[in-house]
């Protein structure tokens, strides 16, 4: 995958976090800075989700730890566990703010 392939498939990413974020009901403040988007629940948790172009890695930090995603057949995919970015990112989300939140690209 080339730099520019990279950088348009992650910002696609963060693009459709700040989408689902724009329409949901859920009370989260995020802010996005460069390659850095972060999230801000009611609790005052966060997560951070940052992109990593020199290993064309998507990064999140959250209450949860912090996981690395690598684009793999298609799919943005945890390089420990395997888990689906935007699953995991449901989740974690949903941990934090005591309610459901799903995103998707």
């Amino acid at each position: 995958m080339s730099d520019s392939d990279y950088l348009t498939r992650a910002e696609a990413v963060l693009a459709a976090i700040e989408r689902t974020l724009d329409t949901t009901q859920v009370d989260i403040e995020f802010e996005r800075s460069g390659n850095v988007l972060t999230l801000e629940f009611e609790n005052k948790s966060k997560i951070i989700v940052n992109l990593q172009p020199p290993m064309r890695e998507i990064w999140i930090a959250a209450k949860a730890g912090g996981f690395h995603f690598r684009l793999i057949d298609g799919a943005w995919r945890d390089t420990r566990g395997g888990t689906e970015f935007f699953a995991a990112l449901s989740d974690y989300a949903t941990q934090q703010a005591g309610e459901p939140l799903h995103f998707a690209l």
